[in-house]
């Protein structure tokens, strides 16, 4: 049964007259409650958080002084008191529970601060299992969602980079803080119990392989407010979740205006897709625009690979995003920055490449200090009105394929390396998805159609673009390979790649009608090998 309000208006101002500081990050914490006791705040502390105050000649009172117990059990029980929440629950205004306050001598507390152990840093950090439950912390948020509640008398402050409007705000109005302020931080406590929540149940269901728990939440941490979503009338804002994989969220921006909305979705896809190919083995690059790649290859260097990539589609790649699979060198730079580009993100840049780019102020250049990991678990999240779509990430890897040859002639070498590289390129092309690719590179890409026909003949029609551009007498698609996200459900897309001069293709297969599919194939000559695995991507 709902509880009822009993209507007590909160007062505007609440003088700031105790304040519980409970802090596991103690930055800025000294400086914070030496101003506090300046402006004659009585300071109440737990543990360490009391030992630092003390240690630099602050007053401060042990928290048992209050609760007449003291802290037990390595600490987990020191909070968790009716003198510590009577003084933060305590509606000051209702007579019933003021008499209860006087009665059991509970003294009331009209500042919280206090931050939550590191749950989520322990976690990353590849901790045991019993470390990583430790670091649960319960008395902190039971601290802060009661002074959160009680907003209307307790103000509560979770994050030390809100320490100097808080001061600001007590100085300017003798010693109170309004209700306006307090409401706001209230609001932001309750956001951030809710992100540490949900930072500890996705770990649970990690750690225990439950792959669709009952209940399912999500967290972050806003990192920045873009200037607009995908369109200038759509607000937005960017999140961090705390996931340690490399790419933009965990980049560093060395140069170039702030990212757009549009600019950290289409570098997610271009470093997600860079991430496909082995730096040690190759180096690779990938061209982004609009999140479908207009460009990918393989080579023997950076500038190599961006060359090979540019010739696919040329007009398209202006504007669009630059995904390196190693560092950054000069040569690459001077090749890249001919053209206009949004982003570079690379897991790193050497100081010669870093100058080249910094001659172009507005060119975004990111460096991660790694590659995502394609065949690393983790979940992809949609909205939808109602709901979440949550799914595992797509971690098939093409290396890891049973490839299964169906026709009548197999591939060459060259052909499979060929298939390889183009099937690993239309995991990450919006569906329906075909890939042209000839020596390691993409020369013609369709996205995003209702029909995979339709895809196939796009793909063609950029080849012949590139080709004239170029000033090639036939397009690159003339000895190629063709991958298609999935099965073709009619032999009419298999022949429009024929048609365009493919001579091998590789597929997931699966559809009614592969026997048809496949005597095409037989009968112009082609190779096409079966992978068993789609990878639509809507």
């Amino acid at each position: 049964m709902a509880v009822v309000s009993k209507k007590i208006p909160a007062p505007d101002l609440v003088p700031i007259r105790r304040a519980l500081l409970s802090v596991s990050d103690k930055t800025g914490l000294i400086e914070f409650a030496k101003c506090l006791a300046n402006i004659g705040v009585e300071l109440v502390s737990t543990g360490g958080t009391a030992k630092s105050i003390a240690a630099e000649g602050i007053a401060v009172r042990d928290v048992s002084e209050l609760t007449g117990f003291p802290e037990i059990m390595d600490g987990r029980v020191k909070t968790l008191h009716p003198s510590v929440h009577g003084a933060l629950l305590g509606v000051r205004d209702d007579p019933e529970h003021a008499a209860a306050m006087a009665e059991h001598g509970i003294e009331p507390i009209d500042l919280v601060v206090v931050n939550l152990y590191p749950f989520e840093e322990v976690r990353d950090s590849g901790a045991h299992y019993a470390s990583i439950v430790e670091n649960i912390d319960i008395g902190g948020p039971a601290m802060v969602r009661a002074s959160a509640k009680n907003h209307a008398y307790v103000a509560i402050v979770t994050d030390p980079a809100d320490y100097k409007d808080v001061l600001d705000a007590i100085v300017a109005n003798n010693g109170s803080l309004p209700y306006e302020m307090r409401k706001k931080l209230a609001a932001k406590a309750f956001a951030r119990t809710a992100a540490y929540d949900a930072a500890i149940s996705g770990w649970f269901a990690e750690a225990l392989e439950i792959e669709m728990p009952d209940w399912r939440a999500f967290g972050g941490r806003l990192e920045s407010v873009m200037r607009y979503g995908e369109n200038p009338h759509q607000s937005a804002g960017f999140y961090l979740t705390g996931d340690k994989r490399p790419g933009v969220a965990t980049a560093t921006q060395l140069q170039g205006k702030q990212l757009s909305y549009n600019n950290i979705n289409d570098t997610d896809a271009a470093f997600e897709l860079a991430g496909e190919f082995d730096p040690v083995r190759t180096a690779a690059v990938a061209i982004i625009k609009h999140a479908n790649p207009c460009g990918v290859a393989e080579g023997a260097s950076l500038a190599e690979a961006y060359a090979k990539a540019l010739a696919c589609d040329p007009v398209s790649a202006f504007g669009g995003i630059v995904a390196l699979n190693r560092i950054l060198d000069a040569e690459a730079a001077e090749e890249i920055v001919k053209i206009f580009t949004e982003v570079i993100i690379a897991p790193a840049a050497t100081p010669e490449a870093q100058a080249i780019v910094a001659a172009k102020k507005n060119l975004r250049l990111l460096v991660t200090g790694g590659l995502p990991d394609p065949d690393r678990a983790g979940l992809a999240v949609k909205s939808v009105a109602g709901g979440l779509l949550v799914q595992s990430r797509d971690n098939a890897v093409v290396d890891a394929l049973d490839l299964n040859v169906v026709t009548k002639r197999q591939p060459t070498q060259r052909e499979i390396e060929d298939m390889k590289f183009a099937f690993r390129v239309a995991k990450h092309v919006k569906s329906n998805a075909i890939v042209y690719a000839r020596d390691l590179a993409t020369v013609g890409i369709g996205a995003g159609q209702m029909s995979r026909v339709d895809s196939s003949r796009i793909a063609a029609r950029k080849a012949l673009d590139a080709a004239e551009a170029a000033g090639l007498a036939e397009p690159l698609t003339k000895g190629s390979v063709v991958a298609s996200d999935a099965f073709f459900p009619f032999a009419d897309g298999l022949l429009s790649a024929v048609e365009a001069g493919a001579t091998a293709v590789i597929q997931p297969g699966g559809s009614m009608r592969d026997d048809d599919v496949i005597a095409a194939a037989d009968e112009h000559g082609i190779a096409m090998i079966f992978t068993g695995v789609r990878h639509f991507r809507h």
